[in-house]
């Protein structure tokens, strides 16, 4: 370790603690005290079992805000792990560790940046903040959209914000992400009348009444899409019907299903459409919806730009802006307006065993970070 970068230094400290969410392990414990030893103000912020933290360096100002998590998702049978997944390694220049990817390794490059770039500018511009919590890979009830409402109570707003969430394909910086898709979920129950399979006019089966309902569903074109966003899409990922017996007609069948949208369409449309494709096929039926988060989109800006030639002067690539993937904290972030982009390592083996990145990849990104600080606050 004495050979290691800081930024790996910090990173091994963070990933050897088994922080599986929403336990903290007192990650934020080591972010806080390097933090604290910058002159930022910390403001902890635990609600429920969550642990959460606002930190601020500057009085005045636009805000510049760092945003992550310390949670990371179960490890599956460490057994199939080549190396212990708490306990990081650097075998060939490849980091392995659990959260090594999502996203222990952005934090340690946005801590180490502020360090480099306040040692430098210690009179910036504006304002640099971290808003980091230990519930992103669970339910996320208590974590980021909490401190949110928390810094509306005290009139505060995000003007910048970098989200480390894994957002690179190939290397780190070649892709940064602008913008995600909306996430609406639906728990659909339909009733039928249970019988014996030899009696159908004594009964009526939930699958085939929902079968023709199912296919127009599938058909359905919700929206054409834009620049930013491919087409929203429909998904089904459960069926539940029938008691395991061959001869008995279901009474009642459950789908559960998704819907990926993008700003073309909104959520009240999606149920109205969907609802209305039900009502359409007569069906007996109780819905229950789940709004987890709204498209949003950071088209252009100040902070596009200083990301786009951070990326360029540090790792030599052009990047590219994507909405692809699935949802992240951004979604509680940028509906208040904020600026926002996702910036972080290869996200090639992010929740799978063995999860990785390239070692000098956690240098690269904390010099990135650092140099688009340097363009919005000095």
């Amino acid at each position: 370790m004495t050979d290691n970068s800081t930024t790996l230094q910090l990173a091994f400290d963070l990933l050897s603690r088994d922080s599986i969410t929403p336990d903290d392990k007192g990650c934020q414990d080591l972010m806080i005290q390097r933090l604290e030893a910058l002159g930022f103000s910390i403001q902890r912020l635990p609600f429920g079992d969550v642990d959460n933290f606002w930190a601020v360096h500057g009085t005045e100002g636009p805000i510049l805000c760092f945003a992550g998590h310390t949670d990371v998702v179960p490890t599956g049978p460490a057994e199939l792990w080549k190396y212990p997944p708490f306990e990081p390694v650097i075998v060939d220049g490849v980091l392995f560790a659990r959260g090594a990817a999502d996203m222990k390794g952005s934090l340690a490059a946005m801590v180490t940046a502020c360090e480099h770039f306040l040692s430098q500018h210690r009179e910036h511009n504006g304002r640099i903040a971290f808003l980091i919590t230990s519930d992103e890979e669970g339910i996320a009830v208590n974590g980021t959209v909490k401190v949110m409402d928390w810094l509306a109570q005290q009139d505060e707003k995000i003007d910048w914000c970098i989200v480390g969430e894994p957002s690179s394909s190939n290397t780190v910086g070649d892709v940064i992400k602008n913008g995600r898709r909306g996430s609406l979920g639906c728990r659909l129950a339909i009733k039928g009348i249970q019988g014996h399979v030899a009696y159908p006019h004594l009964a009526l089966n939930p699958i085939h009444a929902f079968a023709p309902a199912l296919a127009e569903l599938s058909a359905e074109k919700w929206d054409n899409g834009n620049e930013f966003f491919p087409a929203t899409s429909f998904q089904v990922s459960n069926i539940n019907g029938g008691t395991g017996a061959t001869n008995v007609i279901p009474g009642d069948l459950v789908v559960i299903f998704n819907f990926r949208f993008s700003t073309e369409l909104t959520e009240q449309d999606l149920r109205q459409r969907t609802e209305g494709i039900l009502n359409k096929h007569g069906l007996d039926y109780l819905i229950e919806w789940n709004l987890s988060g709204l498209p949003f989109l950071t088209s252009s800006g100040e902070l596009i730009n200083a990301t786009v030639k951070a990326i360029k002067d540090v790792a030599k690539i052009d990047t590219e802006l994507s909405t692809a993937g699935g949802t992240s904290d951004g979604r509680f972030i940028a509906p208040t307006g904020s600026q926002l982009v996702e910036l972080g390592p290869v996200n090639s083996t992010i929740h799978k065993v063995d999860e990785c990145v390239l070692a000098a990849d956690l240098d690269t990104l904390s010099h990135i970070y650092e140099n688009i600080m340097i363009d919005l606050l000095s």
